[in-house]
Formats: C-alpha cells, structure tokens, sequence
C-alpha cells in the first residue's frame, strides 16, 4: 500500500523525502478511507502536515469489539505475550545487488527525520559518527534524542504505551484536532548497511487513543511494507508488504501498538525474492535501531557500595563499582585504559581503578593514588563520577552494558550507539574536552557511535574537533 494515495508497495516511489512521511489520510487499495491524524499547526508547511481526505467517525472500542478483532481468520499477533523483536538465526538473506549495497557494514541509523514532533517541524538531521545537538534552553535538544530512544525502543519491540506515556505532550503545540478529536505526530529514521539506505516512517496517534495508524518502510525507492488504519474499532492496522511471488503484495492486519517492521522477521516467509528483500531490510532496521544505549549517569546512586553481580551498566549508571569489578576480573587491558583514561579527567595523580570487596558482601570501586591512600569513588565530586561512567560506556561496548542486544546477529555485525542528553553536564572544559576526544577515537574504529546534546562551550570546541558532527538547533 502507498500511504500517498497511490499503488501497493511494488509501485516505485520518486516521492520527495517529506512526502514519504506515512499520511493516515490516504487511501487504502480496498477503496476505504483511514482516518486522519492532524498533526500541523495551522499555517504550516504543506508536506509535514496531511493533505484533506474522507473522514471515517472513529467508533468507540469496546471489549467485545477487541475482542473479534483479535479473533478468527487474520488475526493480529497475540498480544499476551507481546512478542519481541527477532532476527531468525542463519537466514542469510540475499537482496538484489545495489550500487549503494556493502555487505560488510553494520547497521548504523545515519537520519533522524522530526516530521511533527514536540516542537520540531519538517526536521531532518544526519547522524555521523559523533553527533552533538547544541542550541539555547527550549530548542530541542532533549526531544530529539528522545526521539531516536523512542524508534529503538519500538524496534526492540517494547509496545505504544510503554515507550510514549506522555504521548499527549509530543503533539506539536498547535496541531488542531479533526472532527474525532484526533491529534498525533510523525517521527522516521534511516539506517544504512548491507541493503544501503532504508527509511522507516511512522504516524502515531496520541489522541483520543495511543495508536499506530500509518507505517513505511522504503529502500531503494521502494516501498517494501506500508500499514494504514483502515477500522478505527479494531486494536489493527491493515499491513501490506512486498512478496513480487505469484501476488505482488501479501496483505495481513498488524496489532497497532507495535512496530510492524519489528514483526516482519516473525510473519515473512522469506521464499520469493520480493520477500527476502522485505525481510533484510526490516532486520537491518531492527538491528540498527537496537543498538543504542541511552546513558545519563547520576552522581548521587553511584557513590554507596553494591553487591557484584552480572556486571552490565545501568543507564543511570549506579552500578558503577559492579562493572568495574567485572572489568577488573575479565577485561583487564580494557579497564587498565579506562585507569589511564581517569587519570586525565581526575584531580591527583591516578595510577590505576581498584575494586574492594566489603565484608557485608558488597564490592567498592576506589581511585588508587601514587603518593596516597586510594580514593573510594564516593568521595569524587559529580563531574568526575559522570566523567567515568561516560569514559567506561564508551571503553567497554553492548557485552558490558544493559541493552537489549540481537542474540542472533554476530557481533562483528553490530555497534553501538551511545545517547546521551547532556553529555557534557557537570564537567569542567578539560573533562569535555577528553571526552570528546575518547569519543572520536573510539568511533573511528567503527565499533561505537555517540549522539548526544552539549552546551555551547563544548560545540565550540567540537567544532574545531575533525570527525565531530554538530547540529545547532538554535540556527
């Protein structure tokens, strides 16, 4: 289905970049009309926002009506358990040859599109390797990061309701309801690979009800799966993806509180070329969204004693003394680079990172000193805790880091893409200025890759930093 108004998804799409945005408005291939989801603010740019369409009063959902929407023939997926994301095991998809195909690289998300988001319009802002949004207090630089969590969130397959909670407040502040009361936003990304460049845009539906009501996914000009809402009483949207078999299209309904590209890799059978195609570029999507790691160390959980145990950071980073302990143990030429990496943003001379294990059970981490007694990390001040665990995320990778990582990919095959808002928060000029040092060399490796936010005296500085990408939102 072409969420223009046009053919299924085998038709080639020449739409410009805007245009692909999923617009509830259009026109389903049964001939029935989706509901619209405003999401302009009155005089606004024509291709953010959608274009007039039939109206279909939205009917109220009741428990019966789930109820048989869920049941019998096309049924959406079962919703207990909510089924995760997966990437089947040794499915070696093959594509068709592109110019723009390289089977070597990762899965990397390289644009974050803010269709109508928050207060961002019409936005579309490319990712390098590290890239710092800067801007003045109320630009966005928080609600563009959430943005990029949000996408990973739902290719990790976590449901609707769970990833936005406070969807109401996304709506762009002067979005007019239509006669339904309905009001929404549209967020996207793309994520080069192996497949080269595929775009995944998403319509959300804040209100009345938290929905999905339109979803794409396009690569090289095609569009390989598109969903629309087609009954506004039914928990699903009607999903068409590309099969060029016997049938051009397989049409299934898809729950609308899930990412349906998330799905594909449970529902495709992966038979015909069409098919396959389908299935590596929602994979290469999954696996690409999946690999990011929102990080917002706080000083004052990280300070007490912690029992050992697994050993993966937490994104609030509290468990700073288990995974030094675990680095300690496992990883000691890593952790050795991290000791040498926290003598350059520590006051004092540091030689080395200790762990002690407490009598209680619990374990310490301490800053060893050349010319006196070690220094337990609770007595550091903010900046310095925010600085390691930062400094640590970046040396370890997802092996050492609570993230929901694709079991079935190899590693050679996945990065990671480190969030974090407020990256130099806390940190003095020669803190940010190592860090944003650590972070370009780390990411020249191709392993890990850092989006985050920065005030204006450490954009200054990335500014001058080659392989520094820097987005100002106050432009």
């Amino acid at each position: 289905m072409d969420l223009t108004g046009g053919s299924a998804p085998a038709r080639t799409s020449k739409n410009r970049p805007s245009d692909l945005v999923p617009d509830p408005d259009s026109v389903t291939p049964s001939g029935s009309a989706s509901p619209s989801l405003p999401v302009s603010g009155g005089a606004g740019p024509s291709s953010a926002a959608p274009s007039p369409g039939p109206r279909v009063p939205e009917a109220r959902t009741s428990a019966a009506s789930a109820s048989a929407s869920r049941s019998g023939a096309g049924a959406s997926l079962p919703r207990t358990p909510r089924p995760r994301a997966s990437v089947p095991e040794a499915r070696g998809p093959v594509v068709p040859e592109a110019p723009d195909a390289r089977p070597d690289a990762r899965p990397t998300v390289t644009e974050l599109r803010l269709s109508a988001f928050a207060g961002h319009r019409s936005a579309a802002h490319a990712l390098g390797p590290v890239t710092l949004f800067t801007g003045p207090s109320g630009s966005g630089k928080t609600t563009t990061l959430r943005a990029y969590e949000a996408l990973a969130r739902l290719g990790a397959g976590d449901p609707l309701d769970e990833v936005f909670p406070d969807a109401a407040d996304l709506v762009p502040e002067r979005a007019r309801p239509d006669a339904q009361g309905r009001r929404g936003f549209r967020i996207g990304c793309t994520v080069d690979g192996p497949c080269g460049p595929v775009r995944l845009d998403l319509a959300v539906q804040a209100e009345p009800r938290l929905r999905i009501v339109g979803e794409r996914l396009t690569a090289r000009d095609r569009t390989l799966l598109a969903t629309a809402l087609r009954d506004p009483a039914r928990s699903t949207v009607q999903a068409e993806w590309h099969t060029a078999g016997a049938t051009p299209v397989t049409r299934a309904p898809l729950p609308d509180d899930l990412l349906g590209t998330a799905l594909l890799p449970l529902r495709v059978a992966g038979r015909t070329p069409g098919q396959l195609e389908v299935l590596a570029a929602a994979e290469q999507v999954v696996v690409g969204l999946r690999s990011a790691f929102a990080c917002d160390p706080r000083p004052e959980r990280m300070r007490a004693p912690v029992p050992p145990g697994e050993g993966r950071l937490r994104r609030d980073c509290a468990n700073l003394a288990e995974v030094l302990h675990r680095t300690h143990n496992d990883c000691p030429r890593r952790h050795h680079r991290l000791a040498t990496v926290a003598g350059a943003g520590c006051a004092g001379t540091v030689t080395g990172l200790g762990v002690r294990e407490l009598r209680e059970g619990t374990v310490r981490a301490v800053l060893e000193r050349a010319d006196r007694t070690a220094t337990p990390l609770g007595r550091l001040g903010d900046g310095e805790l925010r600085y390691l665990a930062l400094a640590l995320t970046l040396l370890t990778g997802p092996g050492v880091l609570e993230m929901d990582r694709v079991a079935e990919v190899p590693d050679a095959m996945q990065g990671l893409t480190l969030l974090a808002d407020g990256l130099d928060r806390g940190l003095d000029r020669r803190q940010s200025a190592e860090l944003l040092r650590l972070a370009v060399e780390i990411a020249g490796d191709g392993h890990i890759r850092v989006a985050g936010s920065v005030g204006d005296r450490t954009a200054a500085e990335a500014r001058r930093t080659p392989g520094v990408t820097v987005v100002d939102l106050g432009a």
